[in-house]
């Protein structure tokens, strides 16, 4: 599990996600998980599957979940 907070308030955590191959997956997922509240910042990469996010505050695992499920991705965890 990887969920780091910086000098100035934001968190970092890093998720795994499976299904993602490509560009368009990556901004599929980023685009989904960017309209949560709280985010400022999405990095998808299709080669690992990981997907970093940073936010104001921690985000709830199922409000991701929820959000890469609607991109038609599936959340496997923190990584």
């Amino acid at each position: 599990m990887t969920t780091e907070t910086d000098t100035q308030g934001s968190v970092t955590a890093v998720y795994k996600v499976s299904g993602m191959s490509c560009g368009h997956c990556e901004g599929a997922v980023s685009s989904e998980i960017t309209e949560l509240d709280g985010v400022s910042s999405v990095k998808a990469v299709a080669s690992s599957g990981e997907v970093t996010v940073v936010s104001a505050a921690p985000l709830d695992e199922e409000a991701v979940r929820a959000a890469v499920d609607e991109a038609g991705f599936e959340l496997v965890g923190k990584a």
